[in-house]
């Protein structure tokens, strides 16, 4: 579970709420059932007319991206790869073959299976590259239909406003219906611009950075991938990795060594 993305939720809403009771507001006053209707509905069906259903259905399903919180440890993806390129160096690149069935990151076992079918380099690094930014840009698509849901909803608040006032100016000869009418017209747009600025744009910000760290782990592999199919030595691709994983000075193959 993200507890940013909680807690995030609960302090936006919470604070939002908060300073409306502070005021003497009713929090009965912006719970409109229609208003909320008109928003979601209107969003919903706007964003699904400018995606494909398939990339639609992928913004849903990348939603869980947001509330979920996957560990990804870069330093035990070095350290992995080390001991391969440890392999690699005393016993040769054939000698990784009889461990790829071990290999559990899919990614990372399609990399060392072209190190030991002696695929050229370069052939290796625009495989590796391309495969990375397809599954990225794939991915992003599913953040762009948040982000289009944040662009949609304040505009279909705007809309849901002014079909309140219309039925408000239907009831002009009612003067003591046109305060509360006109309040519930406006909660359309606090709908719109509090859905859009809490929960859709955050969401998709929230899946893009979780998106751009796997991107990160993958260019790590690949990098790493690389190395060992250059013959680098361990300590010195170490050293290269280091940059991905932020540690201080000082790692894995030093301490090997000590």
């Amino acid at each position: 579970m993200d507890l940013s993305t909680i807690l995030g939720i609960v302090i936006a809403f919470g604070g939002i709420l908060g300073g409306q009771a502070l005021e003497g507001g009713h929090i009965g006053s912006i719970v409109q059932g229609t208003a909320f209707l008109i928003i979601m509905g209107g969003t919903v069906g706007a964003v699904m007319i400018a995606f494909p259903l398939k990339d639609f259905l992928k913004g849903m399903k990348l939603a869980k991206a947001a509330f979920t919180d996957k560990k990804v440890d870069l330093t035990a993806v070095t350290r992995e790869i080390l001991e391969y390129a440890g392999v690699a160096r005393k016993e040769g690149v054939l000698a990784l073959e009889g461990r790829l069935a071990k290999v559990e990151d899919p990614f990372l076992r399609k990399g060392l299976q072209f190190v030991v079918d002696g695929v050229d380099p370069n052939v290796t690094r625009s495989s590796l590259e391309t495969a990375i930014e397809a599954a990225f840009s794939e991915e992003a698509i599913g953040a762009k239909v948040w982000e289009s849901a944040g662009g949609f909803a304040p505009t279909i608040g705007i809309l849901g406003a002014v079909l309140g006032l219309i039925h408000v100016m239907e009831n002009l000869s009612d003067p003591s219906k046109l305060g509360g009418g006109i309040a519930t017209a406006f909660v359309a747009t606090v709908y719109g611009v509090g859905f859009a600025n809490i929960f859709f744009l955050p969401m998709s910000t929230k899946i893009k950075r979780k998106l751009g760290v796997e991107k990160e782990r993958k260019t790590l592999i690949a990098e790493g991938v690389l190395a060992i199919q250059e013959g680098i030595n361990p300590r010195v691709l170490e050293e290269k990795l280091r940059a991905f994983t932020g540690e201080a000075e000082g790692g894995e193959a030093e301490k090997k060594a000590a």
